[in-house]
């Protein structure tokens, strides 16, 4: 994977340099926007990183580019940066997944502390993603029967009541065979699962 971007998003050029030069210096990775829609036109939802985010520039706010992200199920943490103590907009921000939202001026280690907190959240958030879909890899590899047992399963079935609903099963499969397939382990059957 990728190392994480720290990606910035400020129409103020002075502010750009100074959070690109504070990510730097803790050797982090980071790159630079003048505007939401430059950010928006280069999104490449793969990388992994976060997102620094002023909140007024022109043509597009930051909660606008949020809103945009949001819609598309984008899953980048935001850390929201504005020059104005406005709660109103801090709340919905929040509300929307923002990771943090820190006034300018900005004390540097609160900067440094809410991107690290966004970084932790992106890779959280990419481990379970990637174990989630090794989940559904796995589970693609079941047998129509085994998804059957499964199913009863999913529904809170004893092995006992499993074996009752699909006769053709004995408790043994229903115990032995399902759990560890899901998991990705080889089970050694004592029933059939038969075809």
């Amino acid at each position: 994977m990728a190392d994480p971007t720290v990606f910035i998003v400020d129409d103020d050029e002075a502010v750009l340099d100074s959070i690109a030069e504070l990510v730097a210096s803790v050797g982090l990775r980071a790159a630079t926007f003048r505007s939401a829609q430059q950010f928006r036109d280069s999104f490449d939802p793969e990388q992994p990183g976060c997102l620094v985010l002023d909140v007024r520039m022109a043509h597009m706010s930051g909660p606008a580019l949020q809103d945009e992200l949001n819609a598309i199920n984008a899953r980048i943490p935001i850390v929201f940066l504005s020059g104005h103590g406005d709660v109103a907009v801090a709340i919905k921000t929040i509300k929307a997944g923002a990771v943090d939202f820190v006034q300018k001026p900005y004390r540097e280690q609160q900067l440094l502390d809410s991107i690290n907190d966004a970084l932790r959240r992106d890779s959280e958030n990419r481990r379970a993603a990637s174990g989630s879909e090794g989940f559904a890899e796995r589970l693609a590899t079941l047998t129509e029967r085994e998804r059957g047992v499964l199913a009863e399963v999913v529904k809170g079935l004893s092995s006992k009541e499993i074996a009752g609903v699909l006769p053709a099963l004995g408790q043994s499969t229903v115990v032995t065979g399902i759990p560890a397939r899901a998991h990705g382990r080889n089970p050694v059957y004592r029933g059939s699962l038969g075809g």
